[in-house]
């Protein structure tokens, strides 16, 4: 799965992980460190030969805290929350905001890894994960972090939500050239994503995106309009202009796509939405590939809803 929405590491739309993963994961691990843990006593035991039992016993000390709690915190910390067995299971850490995690949340977590993994053989890990809504270890409370799925089960996919009728258009003369795919990639997970997340991280992803946006493009989102409509629409624009680019370019080559209805106009009567429709390519304003003709078309009820209100 693809990497987070904030451009250094953030994971959007990805599931806490459970117990039994978790508990792979960290079996994994522990399998991996009682081995180097081994490997590197008895090495040290053959080098250490000729000390006495108190330099022997501090080095073994010395020997048990570096690999067992030093290891995983250093190996955290370097991949941002990717240890070998939390690889292997698909999960990472991340801090509660969904961003990547610092050696600060690393050796909170490696030290309380050792009281309630370590210390009580899973038993305190395993109860607090079990009543924990998010499936956090006693670690991941102190540090706040949370363990959570990167591959997830493929086939569930959320259609990007179509921007507020007031935003349609209103971006058509923008560059895009600029923007890179990874940062269309983090808009568009975020705007399928945004209505699970907290509302303050879900204002403050907007902001920073919106700004990253804006940086590529030259362009601000204009003064009243929230971040995460502002997105949309550019999104939007987007879409469209793919549209055309294809649709043009099988127009040249002779091949007409099939006669999909594609809004040249919108109108307003009241509280409800009119749109012309009209067949073929060639048009200034085309229906996102996520939007149904019906969501643009509007009930007799009024417009589509679409998650965004107008500026006041």
């Amino acid at each position: 799965m693809n990497e987070l929405v904030t451009g250094d590491a953030v994971v959007l739309g990805v599931q806490p992980a459970r117990l039994p993963s978790r508990a792979l994961a960290i079996t994994i691990d522990l399998a991996v460190l009682l081995t180097v843990f081994v490997l590197l006593s008895v090495g040290l035991a053959v080098a250490t030969v000729t000390l006495d039992e108190a330099a022997t016993a501090a080095i073994a000390v010395a020997t048990f805290l570096l690999v067992l709690v030093g290891g995983p915190v250093a190996v955290e910390t370097l991949t941002h929350g990717r240890s070998l067995g939390k690889l292997a299971c698909g999960l990472r850490v991340v801090r509660d905001d969904g961003g990547p995690i610092r050696f600060r949340h690393a050796l909170v977590r490696g030290a309380m890894g050792m009281v309630e993994i370590l210390g009580t053989f899973g038993v305190v890990g395993c109860v607090a994960s079990l009543v924990s809504a998010r499936g956090r270890r006693l670690g991941d409370v102190f540090a706040g972090t949370l363990v959570v799925r990167e591959r997830v089960p493929a086939g569930r996919s959320f259609a990007v939500p179509p921007p507020p009728p007031w935003l349609v258009g209103r971006f058509a003369q923008l560059d895009l050239s600029g923007v890179p795919d990874g940062l269309w990639l983090a808009i568009r997970q975020y705007l399928t994503r945004m209505n699970q997340l907290d509302a303050t991280v879900r204002g403050s992803m907007a902001e920073q995106l919106s700004t990253d946006l804006a940086a590529h493009t030259g362009a601000p989102a204009p003064q009243g309009v929230p971040a995460a409509a502002y997105l949309a629409a550019v999104v939007n624009e987007r879409q469209a202009r793919d549209v055309r680019r294809v649709t043009a370019g099988a127009g040249r080559a002779g091949r007409v796509p099939g006669a999909l209805p594609v809004p040249v106009h919108r109108e307003f009567s009241g509280d409800r939405e009119v749109a012309a429709w009209q067949v073929g390519p060639g048009t200034p304003t085309v229906v996102p590939p996520t939007t149904t003709a019906a969501e643009v078309k509007g009930s007799a009820d009024g417009p589509a809803p679409t998650g965004f209100a107008p500026p006041a």
